[in-house]
Formats: C-alpha cells, structure tokens, sequence
C-alpha cells in the first residue's frame, strides 16, 4: 500500500491471498486498477470457488494455485504483463460454465458501449492481449489502454476478467 501511494511503478503484483496484517482480497480493494496500478496475478493455496469470483471481482488478471511448476508461474507472470489472463487450470471449467449460462440471447447493452469498445470486449473475451488487440483494431497500445479505460469505467469493473464475467452476464458476448 505504501508503494501505491508513493507512486512506485509496479507492472505485475504477484498476491497471495493470506498476508500477515491483512488478506489479500482487501489489499485488492485498495489497489488501483490498471493502467495506472498493477496486474495482478493471485498465487495461493485457496482454489475454492468463491475465493477465486472475488479475487477476480476485485480486480486480479489471474489465479494460481501454490505448486504450480516454476515454468508455468514465469509464463503466467508474462502473460499477465502483456495484458493477458491466466486461469488455473483445474478452475477454468467453473468459469467456461458460468460464460456458456450467458449464452444464446441478445439483450440491450446495459452499459452503452460504443462499437470500438464493444470490439475490445469481445477481444478480452478471447484472451487476447494489448498488442494483439492493437493488430485487430489497427490502433497503437495506448489507443488499447484508452479504450479499455473507458470499457472499464463504462461497465464499473476494475479488470479485464471482471470485464469479460459482466459482458457474458450481460449476454454481450457469444463465443
């Protein structure tokens, strides 16, 4: 917390969820979201469901279970860098199941997404990062981080998975 509010540069904030002094999920609240604070990757001995809806909810970019082999933690911290999301593998099926339930209809769009950000929605729902995102829309990264930004503040989610979970629930997104 100190170093958010010094100002301190942090691009990936690796997380556990038990912290001596506070938890984890409240340090989520308390951490700005991107562009201006950190992904954050949650790597903890927790994989229950809820734990996980809520690190999610609050912002984290992805989620590990401790035990996860060295190479897999180093390629989640990259991709979580470069703006993707990681799931753990053994949770990834609770969430397929959760985006297949906002399927098959096509409601009004609750939060007056314009089509670029609409785009970048359903880009996010494929797990595709900034620079990939830049390639489809033909726009630079920081045309990316602009959009989402406002995708961000439009749909009051503080990260891209949070995104994607409201954009499913909403029916905005069939993939």
């Amino acid at each position: 917390l100190a170093a958010f509010k010094e100002g301190v540069r942090i691009d990936v904030l690796l997380l556990d969820l038990e912290l001596p002094g506070m938890q984890g999920l409240e340090l989520l609240d308390h951490t700005p979201p991107p562009p201006k604070g950190p992904e954050i990757l949650i790597l903890t001995s927790f994989n229950d469901e809820d734990r996980v809806f809520r690190a999610m909810r609050s912002g984290a970019a992805g989620y590990l279970v401790k035990g996860v082999e060295t190479a897999r933690l180093l390629d989640a911290v990259r991709e979580i860098a470069a703006g993707g999301t990681v799931i753990e593998p053994r949770l990834a099926r609770r969430f397929w199941n959760l985006f297949q339930a906002g399927k098959g209809h096509v409601p009004e769009d609750p939060f007056n997404l314009d089509e670029k950000e609409l785009q970048a929605l359903q880009l996010l729902a494929k797990g595709l990062t900034n620079p990939e995102m830049g390639g489809v829309l033909n726009t630079g990264r920081r045309n990316i981080k602009l959009v989402l930004e406002s995708l961000y503040t439009k749909m009051s989610v503080g990260s891209r998975v949070e995104a994607v979970v409201k954009g499913f629930k909403a029916g905005l997104l069939n993939i």
